[in-house]
């Protein structure tokens, strides 16, 4: 379950609160706890797959937001 609405100290970036779920779930699968494997070999393997969906629509939604008031410039 997303924990990103508890307390949680503010890392001031963009979708901090899913990208610590993100972290923690990797963190404590049994890909890295049990298999000895690295975070970043387990999030390929597709281990935390909604939880990595739910971060880069987030960050997804950061960019076209951005792209709206860079193109709104040229006007």
């Amino acid at each position: 379950m997303p924990k990103y609405y508890e307390d949680k100290e503010e890392d001031g970036r963009a979708c901090g609160g899913v990208r610590e779920d993100l972290r923690q779930c990797l963190l404590e699968s049994p890909c890295v706890l049990q298999e000895k494997k690295s975070p970043k070999q387990c999030l390929r393997e597709g281990h935390c797959r909604s939880l990595q969906m739910t971060f880069f629509a987030c960050k997804r939604s950061m960019v076209s937001v951005c792209s709206v008031f860079s193109s709104a410039g040229g006007l």
